[in-house]
Formats: structure tokens, C-alpha cells, sequence
């Protein structure tokens, strides 16, 4: 069972549900959604992920949403906020679309741009970083697209099949996600509201 807690055109975010464990297992073993989440040699049993599931649903310092296909309300994906730090107003984002058909259509770019929308405007976050791996180049231009900048890359961190790749960190400030092409992608209506 799904709760819209932030919704767009295509998807919305939900809480996470610790009853998805086995989709998130299946996931969790697929070597397309592992390797660019830098796991790929772990192995996950649906008792190891249920463990995962539960201590995220649990979590105070992180958000971690499940991405929802609104057409279906079919769980797509995941996404959230990590080692947010709220004095000096920054966090990492993290995401991953587990469902192969729906990868590469622009439903986890419109999740991000939710995401960086509820960290900077609900959250009042300055800077939301993310890390990457260079042979990502679908997500690469997916961030670019979404305003973040190049801040810095580990030359040759990771090794797959025996070729190096660096480890690329990203990030995006508040006032140029505002500037950019997703500024208004989960405003509120609050008219009629008195505060």
C-alpha cells in the first residue's frame, strides 16, 4: 500500500513499505541496478532485505521514498536523502529504478526533481550532493539536466570487467534548481490558507 506523500505528472513518492521485500530482493540482484549502486558483489536474501527495509522505514535521519508509477501504482523504484545535515543545510540523494521498463523515460529524473524540491523547499537544504560511477552516462546527463555541477572525481576508483572507472561527485545548490527547468515541478497551492 502506497501513501503520496510528494506527487508529479508521472510518479509520486511514498513511504516505503517493508512488504515489498521481495521485488526489493529481486532488485537487489540484478546486476543492472547493483553495479551503479556500487553493491554488485553483494548477495541479498529476502531476510537480509527485509532487515534493509525495516531500519529505512524506521529511520529519523534519512528519507527514503519508494518511486510509484502513478498510472499504475506500480513501485518502480527507490530514492531518498542521506547524511543530511541541518546545520550547515545539506544532504546526498541517492536513486536507483529497479524496473527495467521504466528505466530511461524520464520517471527517475521527474522523482529527483521531486525530491530536490521537498529537500530544498520543505527541508531548507542549501546543497544536495549525489556520487556516481563514470560509466553512468544515462544518469549522467539525467543530473546535468536536473542543474547539478561537477564538483569532483576519484580518478579510476572502481573496477568492473576489468576496466577503471572514476567515482564522480555531482552537487546542486538551492537557488539554481530554483533558476532551473524543474523550479515548480511540486508546488502547493496554499490559497485559501492562513498562516
Amino acid at each position: 500500500m502506497y501513501f503520496p506523500k510528494i506527487t508529479g505528472d508521472r510518479v509520486y513518492l511514498s513511504p516505503m513499505d517493508p512488504d515489498d521485500v521481495l521485488i526489493y530482493t529481486k532488485w537487489m540482484n540484478d546486476p543492472e541496478v547493483t553495479i551503479g549502486l556500487g553493491n554488485h558483489s553483494a548477495i541479498y536474501s529476502h531476510l537480509k532485505q527485509k532487515d534493509v527495509l525495516e531500519s529505512y522505514a524506521r529511520s529519523q535521519e534519512n528519507i527514503n521514498l519508494a518511486i510509484i508509477d502513478k498510472a499504475t501504482d506500480r513501485l518502480i523504484g527507490n530514492c531518498g536523502l542521506k547524511d543530511i545535515n541541518h546545520q550547515h543545510r545539506r544532504g546526498e540523494l541517492g536513486i536507483f529504478i529497479g524496473e527495467a521498463a521504466f528505466r530511461g523515460q524520464g520517471h527517475g529524473t521527474e522523482a529527483m526533481a521531486l525530491l530536490l524540491d521537498f529537500g530544498f523547499r520543505v527541508l531548507n537544504l542549501h546543497n544536495i550532493n549525489l556520487k556516481y560511477f563514470s560509466f553512468n552516462k544515462q544518469g549522467e546527463r539525467a543530473y546535468r539536466k536536473l542543474g547539478f555541477k561537477e564538483v569532483g572525481r576519484r580518478r579510476e576508483a572502481v573496477i568492473y570487467n576489468g576496466t577503471f572507472y572514476d567515482d564522480v561527485e555531482m552537487d546542486i545548490l538551492a537557488d539554481e534548481f530554483r533558476q532551473g527547468p524543474y523550479a515548480d515541478i511540486a508546488q502547493l497551492d496554499l490559497e485559501g490558507y492562513e498562516f
